[in-house]
């Protein structure tokens, strides 16, 4: 048990509502602030900023690398954490994403150097695509219609599940030995989109095929469905992470940071199904 006040950041997203449910077993106080929660944070409004910060002992800082439109994360990251270590904030948790190369013109690892120079101690998660992506992302309209259409060719990723990366997220907050660490978090095996779907397949008992389709055809089909352009190639460049085997590699931090295997795809499919949360 603890008696830490942590700021969790996209308090209802993937990995912060996760993230709430462990800190709170865990006896933490925890304030998950949202744009229109009963904490108020907006990365639009730094008027939110430091009322969020206040009192808290650790903060999970999640940026808006996602949202369509222009966003300076390097900027917005260190103004934010030098608000948080103005405001005693000890110890902050910076998620990112296993990307080291600019998709969509913007860098997924921007705001990382900010964290490290902020004074506090850090710790930065770099995850692989979320299991979650199939059942409540950006994958889940296409498994519902039966076909994912993703320009990922036949290139291999080890789906993370968003529960480990909570997990690992609350053991950075809460214990000491993470800080000055930078985690890339994957699953245990790296599997292509067409062996994902087959196992979706087998498990709802209707087909969903994986298609593979060209990298700008790709982003004409988003801009189509009134996706903004800009959004459209962010996506489509985060695909080809996957096309190119970019991050191919399981790691081993899982393992290394909770003493247990990650969670495998097959058993997020299982759960997933089981659930109905690919029912039509």
């Amino acid at each position: 048990m603890t008696d830490k006040t942590v700021l969790v950041l996209g308090g209802t997203g993937k990995t912060g509502r996760r993230l709430v449910s462990r800190l709170t077993e865990r006896g933490a106080r925890v304030r998950a602030a949202s744009r229109s929660g009963q904490v108020r944070f907006d990365w639009d409004d730094r008027n939110t900023w430091e009322p969020a910060l206040q009192g808290a002992d650790a903060a999970y800082l999640v940026d808006m690398q996602d949202k369509p439109g222009a966003w300076d994360a390097e900027t917005n990251i260190r103004e934010l954490a030098k608000f948080a270590v103005e405001s005693k904030v000890r110890r902050l948790v910076l998620l990112q994403a296993r990307v080291t190369e600019p998709v969509g013109g913007k860098s997924l690892i921007a705001g990382e150097e900010s964290v490290k120079a902020s004074g506090a101690e850090w710790t930065v998660l770099r995850p692989n695509w979320f299991n979650q992506n199939f059942d409540e992302g950006v994958l889940l309209d296409g498994v519902k219609d039966g076909e994912l259409r993703l320009p990922a060719g036949d290139g291999l990723e080890p789906f993370v599940d968003a529960d480990d990366v909570a997990a690992v997220a609350a053991a950075a907050l809460l214990d000491d030995g993470h800080a000055g660490e930078t985690y890339e978090l994957s699953g245990p095996r790296a599997i292509g989109l067409g062996e994902a779907a087959d196992a979706i397949s087998a498990a709802i008992g209707r087909t969903v095929r994986y298609v593979h389709v060209d990298h700008q055809d790709y982003v004409d089909e988003l801009v189509q469905y009134e996706v903004p352009a800009d959004y459209a190639l962010f996506v489509a460049d985060l695909v080809a992470q996957i096309r190119d085997n970019k991050n191919a590699v399981p790691t081993d931090t899982v393992r290394r940071v909770l003493g247990r295997e990650p969670r495998d795809f097959a058993d997020f499919v299982a759960d997933a199904a089981a659930r109905g949360a690919w029912n039509v």
